[in-house]
């Protein structure tokens, strides 16, 4: 069993995370996922919310927010997850994300939504409460 590495844009407003949710899957994250080969984490984080919500970031505009170790939701039992998550604003600060690809849904949570995410997401939530950041 290998554990999974995967990078993820935090992007907050009106004290609310934006995260979504993939069609195969029953729980919620943040737009991201695993950095391809030559690609540094805050690349990763940029291409995949471009894929996953449309929204355009720019790399080296994002600053790492958090990593969270936790175990890996849909994965086999021992596996864990190492999510490296960013903070960055879009390019176009009118940008709306919308559901692409993979994406069944989007939604804006704060940390009363934690029982419908994945389980780095739920250690995730309790950061930006402690950053004050989401309610």
């Amino acid at each position: 069993m290998s554990d999974v590495v995967a990078a993820a844009w935090v992007h907050v407003r009106k004290r609310r995370v934006l995260v979504v949710r993939a069609f195969d899957s029953d729980a919620f994250y943040l737009p991201g996922g695993k950095p391809e080969e030559g690609e540094t984490d805050a690349e990763a984080a940029a291409r995949e919310a471009e894929e996953e919500v449309g929204v355009a970031l720019a790399a080296d505009g994002l600053r790492h927010f958090r990593t969270i170790n936790a175990p890996a939701h849909n994965r086999p039992p021992g596996t864990q997850v190492r999510l490296v998550c960013f903070l960055g604003e879009p390019a176009s600060p009118d940008i709306s994300p919308a559901p692409a690809n993979e994406i069944a849904e989007l939604a804006w949570f704060t940390s009363v939504d934690a029982p419908r995410c994945a389980p780095a997401i739920r250690l995730l939530l309790t950061e930006l409460v402690s950053a004050d950041l989401i309610d």
